[in-house]
């Protein structure tokens, strides 16, 4: 019991190090990348029993029970359906031997993962990155919540009545609505965020 309150005291339970790209081909989350979409991995923090990867795509938590157990569940957090928000860190204290990485995902947990205090540096760098995807997803949603105010303001310019046939009212629906998706799903829906990674990430 009292090592068990030590261990938690000190950082000891289920800290992570930061891997290194080098060995990215050896850790469990590889193996559940849709490499065949172009997804790759540019930051990971492994414990001993969970690892953390943040992809140009999503965010996949391979989730283990235990140290000793070889059970996992892989858990994935696609950026283009789950927004990130509330990202921090948390420096040590005089006795701490660990950092702690925080965020939050819409629709999903909050995250507060462990990391040795060592890697301050480069957990500087993943904290820059998810800030930044954050914000663009933000702004993004702003920008989502704007267009159908907009549709119904132009739709409130016309009347059914004018149109010369009902040709022309399919080929304006389908126009509007082809307009309307690429807007929604395309324009203002980041799906890669490869070049935020790039822009902070210095691994």
């Amino acid at each position: 019991m009292f090592k068990k309150l030590a261990s938690e005291a000190l950082g000891l339970s289920d800290i992570g190090v930061i891997i290194s790209p080098a060995d990215y081909d050896k850790v469990d989350a590889d193996d559940y990348l849709f490499h065949e979409d172009g997804e790759k991995i540019f930051f990971l923090i492994k414990s001993k029993k969970d690892e953390y990867c943040f992809t140009n795509l999503a965010i996949i938590h391979v989730d283990g029970d235990s140290a000793v157990s070889s059970k996992r569940t892989i858990k994935r957090y696609d950026y283009s359906s789950h927004q990130l928000s509330n990202v921090s860190i948390e420096t040590a204290g005089t006795i701490d031997l660990d950092i702690e990485l925080k965020f939050s995902v819409e629709d999903g947990p909050t995250f507060s993962i462990d990391v040795k205090k060592n890697f301050l540096e480069q957990l500087k760098d993943i904290y820059k990155a998810l800030h930044t995807i954050g914000k663009i997803q933000a702004r993004n949603e702003i920008a989502r919540q704007n267009v159908l105010p907009c549709l119904d303001a132009i739709g409130s310019m016309y009347k059914l009545g004018t149109l010369d046939s009902e040709a022309t009212l399919v080929k304006h629906y389908q126009t509007l609505l082809h307009a309307v998706n690429t807007t929604l799903l395309e324009r203002y829906v980041k799906r890669d965020f490869s070049d935020v990674f790039e822009k902070y990430i210095h691994s």
